[in-house]
């Protein structure tokens, strides 16, 4: 009876140690090498002259009848759409981006109390210039056909992968002399290339400084510059050192 005990207790013991090391942090031995990186950016910057523009031109109309400003702004809406036709725009790049109808209270001077309703009625469209030489004509031709609203101009152009390109590759240079700089300041060995990445804005940024440029259309009743656009891309690269 005490040696069947006995051996009952070793059964438990050895259970309990089994258990106790099985609930302890795995061991873990690693053979790989301790990997020393540099890692550098680099920015490329590429200037452009825009070669398109994009234009919100508007009629606002407002009167006592809402059937007269929708009549009144519908006549001088085709006024501007005759005028952009006139000027070789294509009917694909005018988009009406609003229209909108709403009533507008007038108030008693004395009072303060609503003595009065008007509707005001108000149709933007959207517009591509592709020839930026007419576009100042082009203002000046919406504005004398009915538009009394120009709420932007913005200017782009139409194929940015050429200038993407280049600031790409600009940045990725400036990335490898960074990461050489800093390896010879450190007193180091620039070793491979292990990872690279790219990124862009996706569109260009109008450069205000007065950087050369697109200048001003001479031939223009409305005097417009498009200057220049620039476009960025920034590199993230890692060098292993050796």
């Amino acid at each position: 009876m005490k040696k069947a005990l006995t051996i009952i207790l070793s059964g438990i013991f050895m259970i309990a140690t089994l258990a106790a090391c099985s609930t302890g942090a795995p061991v873990q031995v690693s053979t790989a090498p301790n990997i020393r990186t540099v890692s550098s950016t680099g920015v490329g910057e590429v200037y452009v002259v825009p070669d398109i523009a994009y234009i919100n031109v508007g009629v606002h109309t407002e009167a006592p009848e809402v059937s007269t400003a929708l009549t009144n702004n519908s006549a001088q809406a085709q006024q501007v759409a005759e005028a952009l036709t006139a000027l070789g725009v294509e009917a694909k790049d005018i988009q009406t981006t609003n229209f909108y109808v709403y009533p507008m209270n007038t108030y008693d001077n004395m009072t303060g109390q609503v003595s009065g309703t008007y509707y005001s009625v108000d149709n933007t469209v959207y517009v591509t210039v592709r020839d930026l030489a007419s576009l100042g004509n082009l203002l000046d031709a919406v504005v004398n056909s009915g538009a009394n609203t120009i709420n932007s101009i913005s200017f782009d152009i139409q194929d940015k992968d050429a200038a993407t390109a280049q600031a790409r590759d600009i940045a990725i240079e400036k990335a490898k002399s960074e990461a050489e700089a800093i390896a010879s300041a450190a007193g180091v060995k620039l070793g491979d290339l292990q990872s690279i990445s790219v990124s862009s804005s996706g569109y260009a940024t109008p450069v205000y400084e007065g950087k050369g440029g697109g200048g001003m259309a001479a031939s223009s009743t409305v005097p417009v510059s498009a200057g220049q656009l620039l476009i960025s891309v920034t590199a993230y690269a890692s060098y292993i050192i050796e």
